[in-house]
């Protein structure tokens, strides 16, 4: 299958962002077109036994977005994770990670980011995906769409004084920006997102860029048979976290050195269990550790 961790060979330039609304209002059921079919032996399915979990409608500048959430059944003042999407959109991997994390007694939250734009699902090829709209997301737009995911936490059930973030492939990416966006998170997970790359309109700024002036610490967890995120750019990235702040000091990097892009994706052939395995000790041991 083809491996989606970097297309910006495909990308063609940003169009201006001139939608009103929302274009999706609803998440779908089931896996996105474009990574059909699925590898059913090693898919995991968690259970939502003992769960409140389904989709929401969070509360944003300009409109209603579609979200999954996931949170054990009783009690409340749960620590918040952020689950950010791969560039498939919310579909259901996302939304069973976020059930394997409201196991762990999280509030798990996945917000369809791509809303705005079109549904990602629909389509069959993966250009089309990134063309038509993931290149037209705005970092900008992303942010405070977490942002509202976070206020819609803090009034149902969510500690939001516990906030954690975690993504993979694009939203990897998005994970090392909300860690330098919001001073209230206090660890991040980034599987496998990129790290640089082309700047304009929609990105201006990549994780390099930031990586001096994190405001959370960040766990990187990467491939090293990665066709699409160079070990060089890894390799960059420590060094730019070693020579920045404090918090960026603390943030790691680890390298699964006979791992492809997409090795937690349990429903593809990337997938690798034993990385996969430890990449979520790893995240779920650096959030305990980081107060989430």
């Amino acid at each position: 299958m083809t491996d989606n961790s970097e297309f910006d060979s495909l990308v063609p330039p940003a169009l201006p962002l001139d939608r009103r609304g929302f274009l999706v209002t609803a998440l779908g059921a089931g896996f996105a077109l474009a990574v059909q079919p699925v590898i059913a032996q090693t898919a995991i399915a968690t259970s939502a036994d003992g769960l409140l979990a389904g989709e929401i409608s969070v509360p944003t500048a300009d409109g209603a977005m579609p979200a999954y959430r996931a949170q054990p059944a009783q009690g409340g003042k749960f620590p918040v994770i952020l689950v950010v999407q791969e560039i498939f959109g919310v579909h259901e991997h996302i939304k069973d990670l976020c059930r394997r994390l409201a196991k762990l007694g999280y509030q798990a939250i996945a917000p369809e980011l791509y809303a705005r734009q079109g549904d990602p699902r629909q389509y069959s090829a993966i250009p089309d995906i990134i063309g038509k709209i993931v290149a037209n997301v705005p970092d900008s737009q992303v942010m405070n769409d977490l942002d509202a995911c976070v206020a819609w936490a803090k009034s149902h059930a969510g500690d939001s004084a516990r906030l954690g973030i975690t993504g993979f492939c694009w939203g990897g990416r998005i994970t090392w920006l909300y860690a330098a966006h919001n001073p209230g998170v206090k660890a991040g997970v980034a599987w496998y997102g990129k790290l640089t790359g082309p700047t304009g309109a929609m990105t201006p700024k990549h994780p390099l860029d930031l990586a001096g002036a994190l405001k959370a610490p960040v766990l990187g967890l990467y491939g090293g048979l990665d066709q699409g995120i160079p070990l060089e750019s890894v390799e960059t990235m420590q060094a730019a976290l070693a020579a920045g702040n404090p918090t960026s000091q603390a943030s790691r990097i680890h390298v699964y050195d006979n791992a492809p892009h997409a090795f937690n994706a349990d429903y593809r052939p990337s997938y690798r269990k034993e990385e996969a395995d430890d990449g979520w000790k790893r995240m779920r041991d650096w959030f305990k550790q980081n107060g989430v």
